[in-house]
């Protein structure tokens, strides 16, 4: 039995970058899903792309003016690349002459994986954009015909394969729980996601919101959404592997936005989602040392920047690591980079 355990955290280091979101609510979109409400969930509604692109101007005008950036720009929200003409070009024309006087560093867009090709991709590429996003949700085939996707597995597959294609970065949107789950379908959507090599992924359970689709099948008994600790096991068994493939998980849950939270009908959110589902990740990862090396630990120093997750929400974890003989007064914070077990 050794001495001691000494280990890293194996999450990807986390970007610097700042992001100005651009948010688009249903623009672009061929339809509503079953599931969305983007004018609840960004607390904007639907609004006039000259508008949004004004407003958008002014904002970046008084920014640069104060010494403000650099920024990366984010079109959340709606399928961007499904805009009408010349809508793409023009927010990107306006992102590239304020990443010429150095107020933008980089431009990323949303969007949807069957309204992207080769030549799309291509071409906005030439145009400044840096990422893409595709709002996947699953790679099931059932999942997405109960969900009303209207796209297949591997049109979602092919999209991704397209994006890193193109020589963009690609970003993941899974939404687990959708309606047609069953065991064991996120865990493998998480490996499908996890061998595309995505730079980021988000992780949002799906959630039953006032005024949709969905919260009507839920009211008549036709949908269950997952509990708040099942999607809390589940997102914490997925890091792991997200991890291990260098992916950043940029997001759990939706945002807590208080049109959201007031229009939440079912589903498992909570405002420290993030916080819960990384503690959890971070004492399975100690467990697991632990028991391999039949250790019984009297002390754990920990870094300093994991202090906020270590014992959960409100402490939350804290008997589970009492539990493996590190109660508060056996962990110690440092400004080590390891963990150390001993």
């Amino acid at each position: 039995m050794s001495d001691s355990i000494v280990f890293t955290h194996p999450e990807p280091t986390p970007t610097a970058t700042r992001v100005w979101p651009v948010f688009l609510p249903f623009a672009g979109c061929p339809y509503r899903c079953a599931f969305c409400a983007q004018d609840k969930q960004t607390g904007r509604d639907e609004a006039a792309l000259a508008d949004i692109l004004r407003s958008l101007e002014s904002d970046l005008d008084q920014a640069l003016a104060r010494g403000k950036g650099p920024y990366e720009i984010a079109f959340y929200g709606g399928t961007f690349t499904a805009l009408p003409e010349p809508w793409p070009e023009t927010f990107l024309g306006l992102a590239a002459r304020f990443r010429e006087r150095g107020l933008i560093s980089r431009v990323r867009c949303s969007t949807r994986p069957d309204c992207v090709s080769s030549d799309v991709l291509d071409s906005l590429r030439g145009l400044g954009l840096d990422m893409v996003e595709l709002g996947i949700q699953s790679f099931d085939d059932a999942a997405l015909i109960t969900s009303s996707r209207g796209y297949a597995g591997e049109v979602a597959r092919c999209a991704c394969q397209w994006v890193k294609e193109a020589g963009l970065s690609l970003g993941v949107q899974l939404l687990p729980g959708l309606p047609g789950d069953r065991p064991g379908l996120f865990a493998a959507d998480v490996r499908t996601a996890a061998a595309l090599r995505p730079e980021t992924i988000r992780l949002y359970p799906c959630m039953v919101i006032k005024g949709t689709p969905l919260a009507e099948i839920w009211k008549r008994g036709g949908f269950q959404p997952w509990s708040l600790d099942h999607a809390k096991q589940e997102l914490a068994a997925a890091l792991p592997l997200l991890w291990e493939r260098n992916v950043r998980v940029i997001r759990f849950g939706l945002a807590p936005e208080n049109s959201l939270r007031e229009n939440i009908l079912a589903g498992p959110w909570h405002p420290a989602l993030g916080q819960s589902v990384r503690g959890l990740a971070l004492l399975e990862i100690v467990r697991t040392r632990l028991v391999q090396t039949g250790m019984r630990p009297v002390s754990f120093s920990v870094p300093r920047r994991y202090q906020g997750e270590l014992f959960g929400h409100k402490g939350e974890l804290t008997d589970d690591y009492r539990a493996l003989g590190l109660g508060r007064s056996a962990v110690r914070y440092t400004d080590e980079s390891d963990f150390t077990l001993a």
